[in-house]
């Protein structure tokens, strides 16, 4: 058992860091909000806030996902981390950016007036440093599984949401931190506490942006990706490395998790293969196909010639 409370601990990392610097730098931006009467470090406290549920969410969907197939949900739970990732988007996008840009837009046009800008920098320094840190931890664990894909191209194929969510938020967070600092610097420095609320506004900007690319990702994973061109490849390698298997008609793959594949493969089998032999040769296939990819959790091969392949199934997304 403490094996797998490792491996389960291993596995949200990233999300443990977010949740314990965010939790503390949320409750040190809204005293400092209050002493101060900074509008962006207002939002700033909104954005730590609801950064601190948007990881709460994760944990709990990565929880319910983790549940083992059954009668009603024969593939799995693996993809309700989908749907929650997409919550977490929508949370992002109408809590965080929505408040930021209301409460920059109050203070713009009924500016307050300023007071001491120490404790708001002393609490930017101090947010910093543990946003840095959270955002280092994500950038290593993402990096140790993107391989040679550049970072943007490795986001875009990634089917575990919960790592690119959290890099995105912990970006967003550095960015948000470094423009409060500079709407409260130039607020001062020219006496005019509207700055502040233009510095607010475009903190709900960053979040705005940020809630879209989430929602698009989220969008397309709930929807159902396939595999990863690499991963199709090894199945018609594996496949077609059987002599008794004329040719590789195509391959269907889904994701049903971040890390489970559903594969429907079409194959044609040698004329002389008998029923008997077929279904040996089925078995032999799935097992050579598991042991090189363990992450397919489903396999359906089905014996038929390139031609009747051609009319049952025609030419979709993997090959």
């Amino acid at each position: 058992m403490s094996s797998l409370r490792a491996t389960a601990w291993r596995a949200n990392i990233v999300l443990y860091a977010a949740l314990a610097a965010n939790i503390g730098i949320a409750v040190a931006k809204f005293i400092a909000a209050a002493i101060s009467g900074s509008s962006s470090m207002l939002t700033e406290g909104v954005h730590s806030l609801v950064d601190s549920g948007n990881q709460v969410l994760l944990l709990f969907g990565q929880s319910r996902a983790n549940r083992p197939p059954d009668a009603k949900r024969p593939f799995g739970y693996g993809r309700e981390i989908y749907f929650w990732s997409f919550v977490v988007a929508i949370l992002i996008f109408a809590l965080g950016a929505g408040v930021s840009i209301f409460e920059g837009w109050s203070h713009y046009v009924a500016p307050e007036p300023l007071r001491s800008p120490t404790m708001n920098y002393i609490v930017l320094a101090v947010a910093f440093a543990m946003e840095g840190v959270s955002w280092c931890v994500a950038v290593r664990e993402f990096g140790a599984t993107k391989g040679d894909d550049g970072w943007w191209t490795a986001i875009r194929r990634s089917k575990d949401p919960a790592t690119f969510t959290i890099l995105f938020e912990d970006s967003a967070a550095l960015v948000g931190l470094a423009i409060a600092a500079i709407g409260i610097y130039v607020s001062h420095a020219l006496g005019d506490p509207r700055i502040d609320g233009i510095a607010s506004m475009l903190i709900g900007g960053v979040l705005a942006g940020v809630a879209v690319l989430l929602a698009r990702e989220a969008m397309g994973l709930l929807i159902g990706e396939a595999a990863s061109p690499e991963v199709v490849a090894a199945i018609r390698a594996v496949v077609d490395g059987f002599p008794q298997i004329v040719a590789v008609n195509h391959v269907r793959t889904i994701h049903t998790a971040p890390d489970s594949i559903f594969v429907a493969v079409s194959a044609d089998f040698d004329d002389a293969v008998t029923m008997g032999e077929g279904e040996a040769l089925i078995e032999r296939i799935e097992t050579a196909l598991k042991r090189r990819l363990p992450q397919l959790a489903s396999i359906y091969i089905r014996p038929e010639s390139a031609d009747r392949a051609a009319i049952v199934m025609p030419v979709g997304t993997n090959d």
